[in-house]
């Protein structure tokens, strides 16, 4: 969980790139490989300021005296944080916190912080600006249903989710739940029963994909590797890969994946991932193991792809829902990200839930 910008000059970061990757206006000759088509190599940072739906109130787009109202503050916002207590450390999230957020960042560090409290300053790194697409600066990566807004669940999943207790989706982000309501799922029965990042197994909040998304916390670098035969998309979080296999069928249904079996083609300029074949084990936002995803990646400037996906389980949703969102280059470099060694937090969650069961039996056998 690296943190790549320690310092405290966030307002003049955002004056010099007040929406990322993004000011080149006119499109430059697109690179291209050996084989002829473009050259998506490099690696790209998906943190933004934009929500994956939009919120309450939000137009579709902000101009951009608003886009830069908005992210100076949340600029002054985490610099207030970070040195409110210490000039010299960074403010650590402070547990228990129910007073509403003003920003999403700050609603989600609530969140985050749950019950004991979250990152401190230090660990974060998080957007700093709005995506860019078509010109429009967007309050959501959700662009139909034109509301920017996930479809509803159909009868089918409403009934689905009524009868599952504590399972783990892709998308779960890091988020603390009430303990009490937790308990009474069984989410702390069975360490197979917490979310596949606690496992180590799947980034926070669907980064690795498909659909690849931001987390909105850290480790959002995503690195492309291309060759005529397959593409390798590698997330910085969890080092989560995938292999886009080209001009290739699926394999067959029986075989399946957490990320589900990608295979691509192009489309003129554009490549298409068309990925099925997932694992009832991931369940992204819900759906089923017959979830459908289809991305398209394009380059439009130099140092700038358009990523799309559109979503598709008719077991989930009675419609196909999509998303875009601006994927920038970046010269950062993608650091281990060593889950597996590390996770002592895991254990640590599951013997404070031993202790809580006993210190309810006695309770109970007191009464």
């Amino acid at each position: 969980m690296p943190n790549r910008f320690i310092s405290l000059t966030f307002v003049t970061l955002i004056g010099m790139a007040a929406v990322p990757a993004m000011a080149q206006t006119a499109k430059s000759a697109i690179r291209r490989m050996p084989d002829g088509h473009p050259d998506l190599q490099g690696t790209y940072d998906l943190a933004t300021m934009t929500p994956m739906e939009r919120l309450p109130g939000d137009p579709p787009a902000l101009t951009k005296e608003q886009a830069e109202k908005l992210q100076k503050a949340e600029a002054a916002r985490r610099s207030v944080d970070a040195t409110k207590l210490d000039p010299n450390r960074p403010k650590l999230p402070v547990g228990g916190d129910k007073t509403p957020g003003k920003s999403f960042f700050e609603v989600l560090e609530k969140i985050g912080g749950g019950e004991v409290g979250g990152y401190d300053r230090l660990w974060l790194n998080q957007g700093n600006a709005y995506t860019m697409v078509d010109g429009q600066i967007r309050t959501s990566i959700v662009i139909d249903p034109p509301n920017g807004r996930v479809p509803p669940f159909n009868a089918a999943a409403k009934a689905r989710q009524a009868n599952i207790v504590a399972r783990p989706t892709s998308d779960a982000g890091e988020e603390n739940k009430d303990a009490g309501a937790a308990a009474r799922s069984g989410e702390y029965d069975d360490p197979e029963l917490r979310p596949l990042s606690e496992q180590c197994l799947l980034g926070f909040g669907s980064t690795s994909g498909p659909p690849a998304l931001p987390d909105y916390f850290y480790n959002d670098l995503h690195q492309i590797v291309q060759t005529p035969n397959s593409i390798m998309i590698l997330t910085e979080m969890i080092h989560d890969v995938r292999i886009v296999r080209m001009n290739a069928a699926h394999l067959p249904s029986n075989m399946r994946f957490w990320m589900g079996d990608s295979t691509g083609r192009w489309d003129g300029d554009s490549l298409v991932i068309d990925t099925t074949n997932f694992t009832d084990k991931t369940r992204f936002r819900g759906s089923t193991e017959n979830l459908h995803v289809v991305e398209r990646l394009t380059r439009l400037y130099d140092k700038t792809l358009l990523y799309r996906f559109t979503v598709e389980d008719p077991q989930t949703w009675d419609q196909p829902w999509t998303g875009e969102m601006a994927w920038p280059l970046t010269d950062k470099h993608i650091l281990e990200y060593a889950c597996h060694e590390g996770n002592y937090a895991l254990g640590d969650v599951m013997r404070g839930a031993r202790v809580q069961d006993a210190a309810e039996a006695a309770s109970k056998t007191r009464k």
